[in-house]
């Protein structure tokens, strides 16, 4: 019987391996082996690697792209921290409420989200357009196609992905946790620096994680903003691709792998994190 069941399991699951074979592990090794491969003569080599970490062109797009990844990470966390306790000690219209508003907002992203910073944040948009005609400071003379810009535009959709992946996690602290530190004359600091953070760490580690690599590999908001004018890694990843002149294809793959590296670090290292927490703990 046991044997019958795990066939079963085993055939439902074929179509889901098939997924996996065909659009992840196969384009994958396809990237790999490319960026492996001489230009032209197809030979093996190690140069299109060393084109990357020797060119400044490269550099500033792995420089770039880590600073917005990793900044726009934090922040968005900060602010979801406050979002997902204030659903946490909502009531339950409100909590379904706000998970909705977060449901709706976490999808609003890519090039309508770079069109609706356009109209409201461009040249001419809403409220750079009030900012002038009020001598607003911080609005009159802003540049959304810098790299203060993106940030901005990758804050937003942040902030409703952080939070919905880190509501869950203050369920976690009991209202009993409260009664009792304030039993023991424990103050607001002391109750979240010794109970209230421990628990909700875990979380804040692997919605880093998550929140860095989808920054990372973002490219519709930011292409659609600033084209091919902003060195990031996944517009430059796409111009070896595409390009209407010449393609790289194995120097496109190349930073694809280079990517994929920086995004697996950051798993590892959140992980390795998390790990020597729970062991002090």
């Amino acid at each position: 019987m046991l044997q019958n069941e795990k066939r079963k399991y085993l055939i439902l699951l074929l179509p889901f391996a098939l997924l996996i074979l065909l659009f992840e592990l196969m384009p994958l090794a396809n990237i790999l082996i490319n960026s492996f491969l001489e230009p032209g003569t197809g030979g093996i080599t190690l140069s299109n690697f060393t084109t990357i970490f020797t060119s400044d062109y490269y550099l500033m797009s792995i420089k770039n792209s880590l600073f917005v990844s990793v900044l726009s990470a934090f922040i968005g966390i900060a602010i979801a921290l406050l979002g997902a306790y204030a659903i946490h000690a909502a009531g339950d219209r409100m909590k379904k409420f706000y998970i909705t508003t977060l449901n709706m907002t976490s999808n609003f992203q890519g090039i309508v989200l770079a069109f609706a910073f356009i109209l409201l944040l461009g040249n001419s948009g809403i409220l750079t357009t009030l900012g002038e005609r009020w001598n607003l400071a911080g609005l009159n003379n802003y540049d959304l196609y810098t790299t203060s810009g993106i940030l901005i535009t990758f804050i937003y959709f942040q902030i409703p992905l952080a939070t919905l992946l880190l509501y869950p996690s203050f369920d976690g602290i009991k209202t009993e946790y409260k009664e009792a530190a304030s039993l023991m004359n424990a103050t607001t600091w002391q109750f979240w620096s010794k109970i209230g953070l421990p628990l909700v760490l875990p979380s804040i580690f692997g919605t880093f994680s998550v929140l860095f690599s989808n920054a990372l590999a973002a490219y519709a908001t930011p292409y659609a903003l600033l084209g091919n004018n902003f060195a990031l890694l996944p517009i430059r990843i796409s111009s070896m691709f595409t390009g209407d002149i010449v393609q790289q294809v194995e120097l496109g793959s190349a930073l694809s792998i280079v990517m994929l590296v920086l995004m697996s670090t950051m798993t590892v290292l959140s992980n390795s994190l998390l790990k020597k927490f729970r062991k002090g703990v």
